[in-house]
């Protein structure tokens, strides 16, 4: 029986006659936007500071933005210089020339042990006696040891970066990397010089994010240029996809630029996506087109007519794949919010580009039909006649079957009560970069040296003139050594260090006095010496009201920084009871720490409420498209079996969630469902025309079956191409979508007909046929 067009197809036919028609004007149009669009595409920057994570409206961030007005912004980078004997006259020497020719870089403020040294002796010419004089100084206290400028074999060179930008960050990296090369050539007496510090690694994710376009994208229109010559063998429909792929991938890139959005991480997922996605639907129309008639003489009335039967379906899978993406708007991490906006955007520009562009240059280039060229998949015809039949066969085993893999996918994704834990969370940025590099290996030391690398800030405000109180001084004191005492802490630097720093190099011990008397006294020297020396600057502000304790610990997951957190608040608490001048002050904890805890804690939330949020939207789109309400449940099908599939061979893999993987959920659901939409757009157009189930699944797979093959090849191959990223979690969100979008394609060919089946309570024509006739017998 012959589908039936409909009247609102026959309005479109009319409208893609116009588009065709005025193909000239439209070309046109596009080529003037082009050039503005790459412009503002260009103007896009890189930024993968931790602090970009979070939505700038977020309490956290607001307040880490307060305490930075207060006591600068700045970042810190620690270089290492490793020797057998770190107090040798020659190693001392070498440091010295090492620390001098880094101090020269700008915005970089050096303070190391020689360096308190040399301001205290008022200089330091490295001679064996010097040494020695340097070695009693240093081992005299434990001080310098616990603020990490010494150890066993190593001096440290704490490097203060006065940055604000990622390009700021980048010329301040390269300065200092510059200034250590000779070092690095030539490092004898030392055994190495190591740089460790979030600035490296920001700028390693910078530069990496910066230069994964070339790497992607080169690859990307390669497999694209190769599928698209195997499937339709001609130049010119190559040169339509191209350029269409071209222009959508400029202008989304452009609107970033426009609205002055910044790259991060994952935001190379937004031209790729874009491109992937494109791609498909183009697959979709252009085979339609493609796909003629013997008998059709009208090529022009052709091209329309195939437009507007793929208006609908193409439409509502746009629809859908943006609003998978818009869904991540809910986020409260910064770059996934701006991921899933910016992709929707650019999936608008999308929609407008492939049904005005595209066929234009379908017109322009002249682009073979199947008359003149024949395209690829023509086994595709005896796996159509195949499937129906075989799908009915198993239908019990392939249903079920799938349902028992996505609640087992469930299970590993969220866990079992008393059994199995749920998929752990990574947020620090460390653990992104590759874990044979240099610096990854150089941290991991260096952690297990020192006191840690994780710093929290615990911000007390009071009155002007409080802070060199000597009631204050000495309850600070006290509130120090109540958090070191803690054995999750490994040290505390704050107002008080510095004090007991200048009391022991002035000779008079490396303990602050409990007296108010002699307290007084170094209140008093607190306030002569704020305005001169950058050490008290750094943790006392000018009105001597304002003060910080930096916590330093080896907290890197969430847990530990809520357990850190009752842990600091507990000990002020204490601390108040102990000394009650304290509590005149606010005590807020900032830094970056808790902003880390903070993103980590939103990355459930992003998973969670983003998915939920797609699959309502989706689901109402198929209410939309689709009336059976049977059939809009078993749309979800393929894509839920994809997305928890993913998942338990993700927890198999001991893969983790990150800021990259977290996007998969959504990102699939909303692009694998345009397969689920153009197969249910035809079977229900069959089934509207009074065909069998068998009939419907057999025009379906006619018309949609060979794009959603090419078109999911297309998805996956595309975003296969992250696996060659060098960063961990772009190359697993590279692989794993590749996975589901695979795993998505085989549920559309065995559960989703197998459960139309089961819906229809149909049997395959021939069964039907040999009943009918077997009933007819016994009459």
């Amino acid at each position: 029986m012959p589908v039936v067009i409909p009247p609102f197809e026959a309005k479109l036919t009319k409208i893609f006659r116009r588009i065709v028609a005025h193909r000239r004007l439209i070309m046109v149009i596009y080529a003037l936007l082009l050039p503005p669009s790459v412009w503002l595409a260009l103007q896009v920057q890189q930024d993968n500071s931790l602090d970009r994570l979070v939505v700038q409206s977020d309490p956290t961030y607001a307040a880490n933005k307060r305490f930075e007005e207060v006591f600068g912004h700045g970042e810190y980078v620690l270089v290492l210089a490793e020797a057998d004997d770190p107090f040798a006259p020659e190693t001392l020497k070498k440091f010295n020339e090492l620390e001098e020719a880094v101090s020269k870089v700008p915005r970089v403020t050096a303070n190391s042990a020689v360096s308190v040294f040399r301001r205290v002796k008022g200089g330091f010419d490295a001679s064996p006696a010097a040494a020695e004089a340097f070695k009693k100084f240093v081992t005299g206290s434990e001080l310098f040891k616990k603020q990490g400028l010494v150890g066993e074999h190593m001096l440290a060179l704490p490097l203060f970066l006065d940055v604000r930008t990622g390009e700021q960050r980048t010329q301040v990296i390269e300065g200092i990397d510059a200034a250590l090369a000779p070092f690095e050539k030539n490092p004898a007496p030392l055994k190495a010089i190591r740089k460790v510090g979030q600035p490296y690694v920001n700028a390693y994710l910078d530069n990496d994010t910066r230069t994964s376009g070339y790497k992607y994208f080169p690859l990307f229109m390669l497999f694209v240029i190769v599928l698209n010559w195997v499937l339709y063998r001609s130049f010119r429909a190559l040169g339509a996809f191209v350029l269409t792929l071209g222009v959508c991938a400029a202008m989304t890139v452009g609107f970033v630029g426009l609205t002055g959005g910044t790259f991060t991480i994952v935001s190379s997922l937004v031209p790729m996506t874009i491109l992937i996605t494109t791609t498909a639907t183009l697959v979709y129309l252009h085979s339609r087109y493609v796909e003629v008639d013997k008998d059709v003489t009208d090529i022009d009335e052709h091209q329309a007519r195939a437009l507007a039967n793929k208006f609908v379906a193409a439409t509502a899978s746009i629809f859908a794949t943006a609003v998978g993406f818009a869904a991540l708007a809910v986020s409260e991490i910064r770059p996934i919010r701006e991921l899933g906006l910016w992709v929707a955007a650019g999936l608008v520009l999308t929609w407008i580009t492939v049904f005005t562009l595209f066929p234009a240059l379908q017109k322009a280039l002249n682009t073979p039909t199947e008359k003149e060229r024949k395209t690829a998949g023509q086994w595709f015809v005896n796996f159509v006649m195949w499937l129906p039949p075989w799908s009915y066969r198993w239908r019990w085993i392939l249903v079920p079957g799938s349902l028992i893999l996505c609640g087992v996918g469930a299970i590993m994704l969220f866990g079992f009560p008393g059994v199995l834990k749920p998929m752990t969370l990574e947020t620090n940025a460390l653990e992104y970069i590759p874990h044979d590099s240099a610096l990854y290996k150089d941290t991991k030391r260096l952690e297990e040296q020192i006191a840690g690398l994780s710093i929290t800030e615990v911000w007390l405000r009071g009155k002007p003139g409080e802070i060199s109180d000597a009631p204050v001084l000495r309850g600070l004191q006290h509130f120090s050594d109540a958090l070191e005492a803690d054995k999750h802490i490994g040290t505390v630097i704050g107002p008080t260090v510095m004090l007991r720093t200048l009391r022991y190099v002035s000779g008079q011990g490396d303990k602050l006095p409990e007296d108010d008397e002699s307290l007084e006294a170094i209140g008093g020297t607190l306030e002569t010496l704020l305005p001169k020396e950058p050490m008290l600057q750094s943790f006392v502000d000018k009105k001597l009201a304002q003060t910080h304790l930096s916590v330093i610990t080896k907290t890197v997951d969430y847990q530990g920084f809520v357990e850190l957190d009752k842990t600091i608040r507990d000990k002020w608490q204490e601390a108040v009871r102990k000394d009650p001048v304290l509590k005149d002050f606010e005590m807020e904890i900032v830094g970056l720490a808790p902003l880390q805890a903070k993103i980590s804690k939103l990355l459930v939330p992003t998973l969670t409420h983003s998915f939920a949020l797609t699959v309502v939207i989706i689901f109402g789109t198929f209410l939309l498209v689709f009336r059976s309400g049977a059939a809009r449940l078993m749309a979800m099908i393929p894509s839920l079996f994809a997305i928890l599939v993913m998942f338990a061979v993700m927890r198999l893999s001991h893969m983790s969630l990150n800021v990259a993987t977290i996007l998969i959920a959504s990102t699939v659901l909303g692009t694998s469902e345009n397969d689920q939409i153009h197969f249910f757009y035809h079977f229900q157009e069959a089934r509207n025309a009074g065909q069998t189930t068998e009939q419907a699944l057999r025009h379906t797979l006619g018309i949609a079956g060979r794009a959603i093959f090419f078109a999911t090849i297309i998805n996956a191959g595309g975003f296969l191409a992250f696996a060659f990223s060098t960063l961990p979690p772009v190359r697993q969100f590279g692989i794993l979508s590749a996975i589901a979008f695979l795993l998505s394609m085989l549920a559309d060919f065995t559960a989703l007909p197998a459960a139309l089946w089961m819906v229809f309570r149909e049997r395959p024509d021939k069964v039907n046929a040999a009943r009918s006739a077997e009933k007819a017998k016994l009459r």
